[in-house]
Formats: structure tokens, sequence, C-alpha cells
């Protein structure tokens, strides 16, 4: 990624990104609680045990790989399929009701709009819940969505960000993805993708290839290659 140009003899004027990949939960909207909620009340409805630290272990997996999970910690008698329609049930029927947007989320991904910059969706969620999300925004906010049951491997397997690349033409160096999960951090590092991670409901371990930041606030379209800049700075 070049990082920027010179505009004249006295200021450089930032790179913007070939795109931005986002991620969904936790990054772009607070569902997080959404799930973790949902996860109580299905597990409970079935005679199961859960406890936030089982559900903290889902963030950022794939739905099949949750659902499974799910029944391994809390001996529920459900089918991975049915657990996981069960849950997107809950969590659409909340969004519906209210979308709980990141900090600076939205406002940066209009910006990102404006100047013409692509931004695709790269989420483990389904297309049913993408879809309920994505129709709270203007619409063209999202050029592409790549979700969890469009794909063969889910994160933090590189697939989903490889295709999110390759949906728009762009070599993944060239490309900025912003993540708040371990999982979502590995699949994006891992598809080449210089990352920026914003940890939320669980910590995010420093993964080589990403930089961490603690807010979206305030951060505007040309402060993305000087963020992920910070990658390739001396050690």
């Amino acid at each position: 990624m070049t990082l920027s140009h010179t505009a004249g003899p006295d200021r450089t004027v930032p790179t913007l990104p070939a795109a931005v990949l986002w991620d969904m939960d936790g990054t772009l909207v607070d569902t997080e609680p959404y799930w973790i909620q949902a996860e109580h009340e299905l597990v409970a409805a079935h005679g199961g045990v859960w406890n936030d630290e089982f559900a903290h272990q889902l963030v950022g997996n794939a739905l099949e790989v949750s659902a499974q999970l799910i029944i391994d910690q809390s001996g529920i008698s459900l089918t991975v399929p049915e657990i996981i329609d069960a849950l997107l049930e809950r969590v659409i029927a909340q969004v519906e009701r209210r979308v709980p947007w990141r900090p600076g989320a939205r406002e940066l991904l209009l910006e990102l709009g404006d100047l013409g910059v692509p931004s695709l969706l790269v989420t483990m969620s389904w297309r049913s819940l993408a879809d309920t999300v994505v129709r709270r925004l203007p619409e063209g906010a999202f050029d592409h969505l790549v979700t969890g049951d469009e794909v063969s491997h889910g994160k933090p397997h590189p697939e989903p960000y490889l295709a999110a690349a390759r949906l728009v033409g762009a070599d993944p160096a060239d490309c900025i993805a912003i993540e708040d999960s371990p999982a979502g951090v590995r699949s994006a590092t891992a598809a080449g993708v210089p990352t920026i991670a914003i940890p939320h409901v669980v910590p995010v371990p420093a993964i080589d290839g990403a930089v961490h930041l603690d807010t979206l606030a305030g951060v505007g379209a040309a402060d993305l290659t000087t963020i992920v800049s910070r990658l390739r700075s001396p050690r």
C-alpha cells in the first residue's frame, strides 16, 4: 500500500485504501450483547447451562462453530442448524427494534462512500441478519457483502477476506480491515489485509499485521492509512 503522495512542495496527502473491509458484530454494530442474550435464552429454554465465559468463546467465530460449541458446553439436544436458526431469529428481532451502532463506525462508513472508497461487509453472521443491518443504512453504503453462510471456511480462516478483496479486484495488501475479535483479526491478517483491531467484548492479543485502536470515534477516512502505517514502522 502506498501510504501517501505529494500534493505540493509543502504538504502530503494520505492515500485512501483500495477498499475497507468491515466486520459487523462488535465492529460496525454492538450486537454481541444481543447474541449473548440469545444464547442464554436458548440454552435455558432447553434445560442447559450457559454463562458469559462460554459466550465469550464464541465471539467472532463462524456460526456453525459457535453452534457446536453451544452443544458441547451446554448439553442441549438441538442440532447445529436448529441452534443457528433460533439465534438468528432472536438477534434479528432485536436489531429490528434498535440498531446499536458502534462509536464512529457509521460516520466513517458514510464518509468512505462519499469519497468513493468501496466498503465491504465481511461477517460470520448470515445474510438474513446482515441484510437487516444494511437496510438501516443509506442505499449503497456497502458495495458487497460476504456472509458466513456464503463461504466454505469461516473466520479465522482467510477465505472471507480473500473473497472480499476479489469482489472489488483489489490486492488484499491495498485494503484495510476493521475487526474487533481475535478470530476476525486472524482471518484478515492471514489474508494479507492490514488490520485495525478495536477490541470490544473480548480482548484481542497482539497479532502480526494488526494495529490496535481504542475506538473509531473521530477517525476519518484519511486517517486509516496513517493508522496502519504503524505496522511498517521500525519497532
